[in-house]
């Protein structure tokens, strides 16, 4: 005679305070922001465009620091996170572009933003992985496998930050917005060095000028939002043989390569 069936046991969930959630909340923000780009590009609103991918820049790295600070760091966290990027920083900056300048050569403009698409999810993807190596040593976080998903998305923007600030002086050709969008795909997916802020510290004598250089940048954005976009872009694009230079002197002090 066949046994009544047993009742599963309840799984007890716990509730979960809200600061638990903020960084998912963050990230969340992110992709709306990233997405809301996309619209504001359909109705040829670049001002705005542009902006909604900066914002969607700022909330990315605030979630990431969000979690760290509070210690709620997790896999589901680390997911969203890399969807969103993938999107916000993939998807609409290459769509932008694209309705921008790049349909006037509809199919060579559209290569030119799948390729970059496609180079931000595999530079999510690498470095979603590299999280579970356990070989990097302590020095290298401080360095970024090539140019991070929000760098990415400034650099590809970067023309047309450029025609936003200068306007009719600034005139960029189709074919050239699609090489150049190209490489910075293939500067995502090299594994050339760049500079991260995590794991720098400051002299205290170099404490005030930072504050100074902050300052100015922050009068600069909001007197100038596009000229300062574009030289924050420029520099961060001078910026890279800087990194490879420091960690290759770090590699040759260390005397092995881990990054």
């Amino acid at each position: 005679m066949n046994s009544p069936l047993l009742p599963l046991p309840r799984r007890v969930v716990k509730d979960l305070p809200l600061t638990r959630l903020l960084p998912n909340m963050l990230t969340l923000m992110s992709l709306c922001s990233g997405l809301t780009g996309i619209r504001y590009a359909l109705q040829e609103k670049w001002h705005e465009a542009v902006l909604a991918i900066v914002i969607a820049a700022a909330f990315d790295v605030l979630d990431g620091r969000v979690a760290r600070m509070l210690n709620i760091a997790s896999k589901f966290g680390a997911e969203l996170d890399s969807l969103s990027d993938a999107i916000s920083f993939g998807v609409a900056p290459g769509f932008i572009m694209y309705e921008w300048s790049l349909k006037t050569h509809d199919n060579f403009g559209w290569i030119a933003v799948l390729v970059f698409a496609v180079c931000t999810a595999l530079r999510l993807a690498r470095f979603n992985t590299m999280l579970e190596d356990t070989t990097i040593p302590t020095w290298a976080k401080s360095y970024f496998n090539g140019v991070p998903a929000p760098a990415g998305a400034g650099l590809a923007l970067l023309p047309l930050m450029l025609a936003l600030a200068f306007g009719d002086d600034v005139k960029i050709a189709a074919p050239f917005i699609a090489l150049w969008m190209v490489a910075v795909g293939g500067l995502m997916v090299s594994r050339l060095p760049t500079l991260s802020l995590k794991g720098w510290r400051v002299a205290p004598i170099w404490v005030a000028p930072i504050f100074v250089v902050v300052a100015l940048f922050v009068s600069a954005l909001i007197s100038y939002p596009w000229m300062a976009l574009s030289g924050a872009a420029l520099t961060y694009l001078f910026s890279l043989p800087c990194g490879y230079y420091f960690y290759r002197r770090r590699v040759m002090k260390e005397g092995s390569e881990h990054v």
